[in-house]
């Protein structure tokens, strides 16, 4: 590749990581608002908090099983080919889910969203995993592309924020009248069309996967079968990386995800005001409906209600805010350690204190001072996010040619998005039930046992993680794309 095409690669999978990611956390930061209303439950309501572990596990299940079929396409068709129909698929979907009327619209669009992200993200680090012949060229390349999609994350928490500051001054969308026409969450979702035009116009300059191409035009290129995965050589790469895999997300969508949405408006100031507008409540019941006083009382009710949920915004956009500048330094900091640290122990610097981490911030620290609270995020987003980054450049170089795409996919959709995502629901439908006090405090002290039990598990399985064999690509390229 000449240095111009280089360029243009890294400049194609960085955007495409920073989008994946920007689509993929809209939900942790529009959801409460979102669900509110078209549930009709106040935002810190039972219905909502369900539904928000719902909405999370239903759209990973469904990119989970497509992002498997993904994983063969991406060996069948070609690396590039595949990561531009994803593309696609992610950045209409949220144009659609942003009219949504009805619970099932949102469903079903989050749902298109997260497949389509689920196969460009197995794509696009098997495109460049091939791309680049020098191991360490490679490994930096990969570590810092990925590093974008922590800007992602950023990026949606400031975009959402500034929305809501200025919602009111933006043409109303056409919706029934029973919706605001200027919910901050619709707009948001608008934004999701911005990546589609951006790389598509782009990746007719980038090449296809030199590896895979040449293999693909000498007729030598075997066909990726499920079944091989589970052959002698490769069963137990095939399941200590899904277990890996199952064991970050469930830390990322069983804690860090709920933060946002269910956590940061319950704690400690924010419950304040919440006792404020239960004392309205109260004496609103005790008044005998009709008199001025009545009316007076129920309209600081409704005041304070209307300051509550524009603060619970914004402590969410903040918290997430935290979260995602965690994980940029995170993946920066693999990016760098992948250079001189092994494998293994590089794993490992960041699965031992997400042991003692994760119970100490949802179990502790969300009780007390925001500011220790919020640093303990951080550094909790960290973690978790340097574990993605290692996974995505470690699966392509335990995986053959033939197989990358569809043993890359099979850790990351089963394990990660069918499996571990799962802990989304099973915080707020099976553990937080069983504490005591507000629901997001319930929520709270699900993650710290989520949190602390997955970190466990995978420090455990990665003493079985096997050695890396990266596959050289072959010789004598071919002269045109």
């Amino acid at each position: 590749m000449s240095p111009l095409v280089r360029v243009l690669v890294v400049v194609v999978a960085a955007i495409g990581f920073l989008f994946d990611t920007y689509e993929l956390l809209m939900f942790p930061v529009i959801g409460r608002e979102a669900l509110s209303q078209l549930l009709g439950e106040p935002a810190n309501s039972d219905a909502v908090r369900l539904w928000t572990g719902r909405m999370l596990w239903i759209a990973a299940l469904c990119g989970g099983v497509f992002g498997m079929l993904g994983g063969w396409m991406i060996d069948r068709f070609g690396r590039k080919t595949v990561m531009a129909a994803s593309i696609l698929i992610y950045s209409f979907s949220p144009l659609c889910a942003a009219f949504s009327t009805e619970l099932w619209m949102l469903v079903l669009f989050r749902s298109t969203t997260f497949i389509g992200v689920c196969v460009e993200m197995v794509a696009a680090v098997t495109w460049l995993a091939e791309l680049f012949d020098n191991k360490r060229t490679r490994e930096m390349v990969i570590g810092w592309t990925l590093a974008a999609a922590s800007v992602g994350g950023i990026l949606v928490t400031e975009v959402y924020n500034l929305i809501i500051e200025h919602a009111k001054s933006l043409p109303a969308l056409p919706v029934p009248d029973r919706f605001d026409g200027h919910a901050a969450w619709r707009y948001t979702l608008l934004t999701g069309l911005i990546p589609g035009a951006l790389i598509l116009f782009l990746l007719p300059f980038v090449p296809e996967s030199r590896a895979w191409l040449e293999r693909k035009r000498a007729g030598t290129l075997r066909r990726a079968r499920f079944a091989e995965l589970f052959a002698p050589n490769l069963r137990r790469t095939v399941v200590v990386t899904a277990v890996l895999s199952a064991c970050g997300y469930a830390a990322a969508f069983g804690a860090l995800q709920l933060t946002p949405a269910q956590i940061a408006p319950g704690l400690p100031d924010l419950a304040a005001k919440q006792d404020v507008i239960a004392a309205f409540q109260s004496e609103l019941k005790k008044m005998p409906s009709g008199t001025p006083e009545h009316a007076a009382l129920a309209a600081d009710a409704k005041k304070a209600q209307a300051e509550l949920a524009q603060a619970a915004k914004a402590r969410g956009g903040n918290i997430q805010r935290w979260q995602e500048l965690g994980g940029l330094t995170g993946r920066m900091l693999l990016a760098i350690l992948l250079i001189f640290v092994p494998s293994r122990l590089l794993l490992r610097i960041f699965l031992v204190p997400g042991v003692i981490l994760f119970p100490l911030t949802y179990a502790n620290f969300v009780t007390g001072d925001y500011a220790i609270f919020a640093i303990a995020i951080f550094f909790c987003g960290l973690l978790t996010v340097a574990q993605f980054s290692y996974l995505s450049e470690l699966l392509p170089k335990v995986f053959p040619i033939h197989l990358r795409g569809t043993g890359s996919s099979f850790a990351t959709n089963l394990g990660g998005r069918m499996i571990g995502t799962m802990a989304a629901t099973v915080n707020t439908e099976l553990l937080s039930p069983l504490f005591s006090g507000s629901n997001s405090m319930k929520v709270a002290m699900a993650a710290a046992v989520i949190g602390g039990s997955v970190y466990l598990i995978a420090l455990i399985a990665s003493f079985w993680l096997p050695d890396t064999k990266t596959e050289e690509p072959p010789a004598n390229p071919p002269t045109s794309n």
